[in-house]
């Protein structure tokens, strides 16, 4: 379980890096067809359904990969 969570540690220090350092490499994200993006005058909504399936698919490879 210890050499999960200093991998898992790992994987969120480098994805925080690169977002900090790149961020233009992830613009199109939260932008995906089917992100939904509902603006009033004095509400902003966002659900982003595309995005968090995107998501949900890498982790899942992962994940089972590292079985």
């Amino acid at each position: 379980m210890g050499k999960f969570l200093m991998l898992l540690g790992l994987l969120l220090f480098t994805i925080g890096l690169l977002f900090t350092l790149f961020p233009h490499l992830f613009n199109w994200f939260g932008k995906l067809p089917g992100d939904i993006l509902i603006q009033d005058q004095h509400t902003t909504i966002f659900i982003p359904f595309t995005s968090m399936i995107l998501i949900s698919i890498i982790l899942t490879l992962l994940f089972n990969f590292m079985k």
